[in-house]
């Protein structure tokens, strides 16, 4: 079975508006509950704004706490799912990309930090402060969004860039300016991100990504080292395991037919490759997640 890939439209609203989507979280739980009771994706944009609740938000594999002003954003094609310990509130909204940038033709949504790259953490914590004004801006959206007024999608889509660039100013808010880099350098990693996106399966050599950015494999790896630490081979490898991952862990394909798929020439070779970089082998991996799950269950029937 593989991970269900979730679209705007099939999430229950009072009011269609065909690319966009907000709602209290207590009633988007509610109404969706079949939708989202398993790790999913989505093919929009999503944020989501606590102001209740505690548990885990898992996403690629990774595990944020939900407490009270935990905010978090989800790029097309993450897979996440939600475990509660309390009864979580706040809001949710999503959107197309479309929704936003033909309202703001010259300002992308990967420019917003938490958007811009699978290397930044999606996920922000705020101050009572913040909670409040975020809160306000939160509820107007959703009062527009509930009624039939003139201007109705531009308002609310110049309130949602409002969130976001309030967001943005608290999640670099601690960044150095020594550790703020050059524009061409912020290009050039964007762009290879989307490379690495479009092509990790078959193309794992950084001369490649190189040539289609035409600069050398050397000047590459001195902008991807100065701007995140890792070589250029590195942002390859982790998007090749975190796809393994979702695969393994999310599809009923045999181990060897996900090895083909992510066009490894033989299992051996992927299983060593795979090991190497998470410490497991992949039937251990699949194995220890799918316990996980079935406690997880276990602890909810108690």
């Amino acid at each position: 079975m593989k991970t269900p890939i979730l679209n705007i439209n099939q999430f229950k609203e009072t009011i269609p508006l065909s690319d966009f989507y907000i709602n209290s979280f207590s009633d988007h739980l509610h109404l969706n509950k079949k939708l989202i009771s398993r790790p999913h994706k989505h093919n929009f944009y999503l944020c989501v704004l606590f102001t209740k609740g505690t548990g885990i938000h898992e996403i690629d594999f990774n595990s944020y706490k939900i407490e009270p002003g935990n905010a978090f954003f989800l790029s097309p094609g993450q897979t996440h799912f939600w475990k509660f310990d309390t009864q979580p509130e706040g809001f949710i909204f999503f959107h197309s990309q479309e929704f936003y940038e033909l309202q703001f033709l010259e300002h992308k949504l990967s420019e917003f930090p938490f958007y811009y790259s699978f290397q930044n953490p999606p996920f922000l914590k705020l101050s009572a402060k913040k909670i409040e004004i975020l809160s306000q801006l939160f509820d107007e959206i959703h009062t527009e969004y509930l009624e039939l007024k003139s201007f109705k999608k531009l308002k609310i889509v110049s309130l949602v860039n409002l969130i976001y660039i309030e967001f943005s100013k608290n999640y670099t808010h601690n960044i150095e300016l020594t550790k703020l880099f050059p524009s061409s350098y912020l290009n050039i990693l964007e762009k290879l991100v989307i490379l690495i996106n479009e092509n990790f399966k078959n193309e794992k050599l950084p001369k490649f990504y190189a040539n289609r950015l035409n600069i050398t494999t050397k000047h590459l790896n001195r902008v991807i080292k100065e701007t995140t630490n890792k070589t250029t081979s590195e942002l390859i490898s982790e998007r090749i395991v975190l796809e393994a991952k979702r695969l393994i862990v999310h599809s009923s394909e045999s181990l060897s037919t996900i090895s083909y798929n992510l066009e490894f020439s033989e299992y051996s070779y992927f299983s060593k490759f795979f090991k190497l970089k998470t410490g497991s082998t992949p039937m251990n991996f699949r194995k220890r997640y799918k316990e996980d799950e079935i406690n997880t269950i276990q602890k909810k029937l108690k």
